[in-house]
């Protein structure tokens, strides 16, 4: 079997299950609106001398809720094979696991970052446009937001989906990500018994490198830096897919 065979037929199932589409179509309406909407109604500075105003953290808004849809995409993409029984089929084709495991990790990681990074942009350029005379330049701090932000949503993605190839599930996983990590975390981080820790969830990681908050913020400050969040989000990945493999190599299909 060609050693490309496999990623093959990933790209030929994944094309083919139209609720992983319906997912990355609400995934760029959802970010998109938003953006458009952020760029519409949020507050504009009084003067140019209002140097706390930052435009360039008004698109991750939308991104930031639309990446519920881009992580379930990844987690459906996985876990569809578990819920429909065709894991065994699959296995059947591809019985060597590690082969099989990597050929799914890497068409979904290529998949979810070719559609972050269109409709990041997309939605960067709708924002800005909205926002007129106070768009941000589209200089080496932009780049730098929007290449972070990049990597934060496929990286994330790429965690749901190890943790679906552990838990075998996406309705499980979905169960336990969306409420617990990617909605309770946006709040837990704000309050100050347990923001110590909170920051540093995978969800979390990325918040600096987007502008949504900076270091020594009072309320949603962290204790490291931007570049620095995303090598966290690097770590939390490795984990999520080193755990998906275990579980993949030691259990029945």
């Amino acid at each position: 079997m060609s050693a490309l065979a496999p990623a093959a037929a990933e790209w030929v199932k994944l094309r083919t299950v139209r609720p992983t589409w319906w997912l990355l179509f609400g995934f760029a309406a959802v970010a998109i609106g938003l953006g458009y909407l952020a760029g519409e109604t949020i507050a504009r500075p009084v003067d140019s001398t209002d140097t706390d105003f930052d435009p360039i953290m008004v698109p991750f808004f939308g991104l930031l809720v639309a990446q519920l849809l881009l992580i379930s995409f990844a987690v459906v993409a996985v876990g569809g094979e578990y819920s429909h029984g065709t894991i065994r089929s699959s296995l059947a084709a591809v019985p060597r696991r590690g082969r099989f495991y990597a050929a799914k990790m890497a068409v979904v990681g290529l998949f979810t970052a070719a559609a972050a990074l269109v409709v990041e942009l997309a939605t960067f350029a709708v924002a800005q446009w909205r926002l007129g005379d106070w768009a941000a330049e589209f200089d080496g701090e932009a780049i730098q937001a929007l290449l972070g932000g990049w990597i934060h949503l496929t990286l994330l993605s790429l965690f749901g989906a190890g943790i679906t190839a552990m838990l075998r599930s996406a309705v499980v996983t979905l169960s336990v990500l969306l409420p617990v990590l990617f909605l309770s975390s946006q709040g837990l981080g704000s309050l100050p018994a347990i923001r110590s820790w909170a920051q540093y969830l995978p969800d979390q990681v990325g918040m600096v490198v987007m502008h949504m908050t900076v270091p020594g913020d009072p309320t949603f400050g962290r204790d490291y830096g931007a570049w620095t969040g995303i090598g966290i989000l690097v770590l939390w990945t490795a984990a999520s897919l080193v755990g998906g493999w275990i579980v993949m190599r030691r259990r029945d299909a």
